[in-house]
């Protein structure tokens, strides 16, 4: 008689045989004690008050991945939150005023601070529970309904409660928050006709919200571009390659991590690149606009590029509720969590240069038509 050995199962296996046995109970009320009550009013309380605008919600992500460096995602949630901020102030600095009307950058911002927002009231609370949880030694993600989280996330942080997979955990997040905007932001028809398809130019060619960019060290910069943001195909296979080039390289982790610290997110590029950028506005009123960059330097006796910070730019804005509804239908999603390994050194600097300089010439070329007509 031959005895077959039974095969370990794979993490993935594993998440997709729970996903299978799970109920689709999201939009059930769940059961929770009184205590439990409390403790979920406390989450959505403390989430809410650091959900005022892109600066405390970002603030918010470093501060608990500093106590928690286990979970990943807080930081590359941080670092793209950055981004998120930089491209609302580009909205009041020097070149986009210049290419948009003022109607036009108020609905682009009303589209980034929606996005922004959706995902921090979804991810926010899941960081609280799995505090939470380890306050209190057990895990308490049975309660991730009574938040409106996915399904597919009770079930990646019950993984992770019991086996500690930094990488899957992560990963799950870009899946989720992405997935989770899709309907919400990406094809709401409000954002379909006054943003994505109106800009689509200006979104893959112009703006840097197709640049993510992870300053470190002295005027470095790592990270990626997306192309195709409309594609939450794309937007994922982005999170996994922003998520390579911050993680896999522990050294450019650490110089990351020490220049977040060390400077504060405001909302201006100034943060990043001061030898470029002021959050003061050098211009003089009446003046033509006049080429200021090259390669990344200003010219010879050029005021440097207005970047206005946050709080300057924006006023805080009052968030409808979140649509309800669970986005997990199926779970082909988890092949997105096998790992890829590609190589990648995340060199964007160059390709970023170049972006300014087609950004100030388009801004000067509108002007000079503005004039002929």
């Amino acid at each position: 008689m031959f005895f077959t050995r039974n095969r370990e199962k794979s993490p993935l296996e594993t998440i997709r045989e729970q996903l299978k046995k799970k109920s689709k109970l999201f939009d059930l009320p769940s059961k929770f004690t009184k205590a439990e009550g409390a403790m979920l009013e406390k989450i959505r309380t403390e989430t809410e008050e650091h959900n005022l605008n892109n600066v405390t919600r970002t603030k918010a992500y470093l501060e608990f991945y500093l106590l928690h460096p286990e979970i990943h995602w807080a930081f590359l949630g941080h670092m793209v939150s950055r981004n998120g901020g930089w491209n609302m102030t580009d909205l009041k600095g020097e070149f986009l005023p210049r290419l948009l009307s003022k109607k036009e950058r108020e609905m682009f911002f009303a589209f980034l601070e929606r996005g922004n927002w959706l995902i921090f009231q979804d991810v926010y609370p899941q960081f609280l529970l799995y505090r939470e949880s380890l306050k209190q030694n057990k895990p308490l993600f049975h309660l991730c309904a009574c938040l409106g989280i996915s399904t597919f996330m009770e079930t990646i942080w019950n993984h992770f409660w019991l086996n500690h997979e930094p990488y899957i955990l992560a990963i799950a997040l870009v899946i989720n928050e992405q997935s989770y905007l899709e309907k919400r932001v990406v094809q709401n028809p409000l954002y379909q006709k006054g943003v994505l398809t109106k800009f689509e130019f200006l979104l893959q060619d112009l703006l840097n919200l197709n640049h993510i960019l992870f300053p470190y060290g002295k005027r470095n910069l790592a990270g990626q571009t997306l192309h195709q943001f409309e594609s939450l195909h794309q937007r994922i296979l982005l999170g996994k390659r922003l998520y390579t080039i911050l993680f896999n390289k522990k050294e450019r982790l650490k110089d990351v991590v020490d220049w977040a610290r060390a400077h504060p997110h405001t909302g201006s590029r100034k943060d990043y690149w001061p030898h470029i950028f002021n959050n003061i506005n050098e211009g003089i009123p009446g003046f033509a606009y006049q080429p200021r960059l090259k390669a990344c330097q200003l010219r010879p006796r050029a005021g440097k590029i207005y970047s206005p910070s946050l709080e300057n730019s924006w006023k805080n804005v009052s968030q409808p509720e979140a649509e309800k509804g669970d986005w997990f239908e199926n779970n082909r999603v988890v092949d997105y969590l096998l790992e890829d390994h590609e190589k990648m050194d995340g060199e964007i600097k160059n390709e970023y240069c170049k972006t300014l300089e087609r950004l100030e010439l388009a801004a000067i070329a509108k002007k000079a038509i503005s004039i002929l007509e």
